[in-house]
């Protein structure tokens, strides 16, 4: 992890605010963590949150990069 979680932060500085995102992301992807936290969104709740971070990805990240970087498809190929 970029820093420890107890030193995330949001609003200081813009490299604060990646490192602790990219922190938070991680703490968000644990599978215990993960598995809790589906079980306690109501459906809306899930697809809201399903619907922003994908908005997102289609904004920062190219397809190869969503199918290599998130999917982990590291045979697929798009051209750019």
């Amino acid at each position: 992890m970029n820093l420890e979680p107890d030193k995330m932060c949001f609003g200081l500085t813009e490299e604060l605010d990646r490192q602790s995102l990219a922190t938070f992301l991680q703490l968000s992807g644990r599978p215990e963590f993960a598995e809790l936290f589906a079980k306690r969104l109501s459906s809306e709740e899930i697809i809201q949150f399903v619907d922003a971070f994908f908005e997102l990805l289609k904004k920062h990240l190219n397809k190869s990069e969503y199918h290599q970087l998130f999917l982990l498809d590291r045979d697929h190929h798009h051209k750019e």
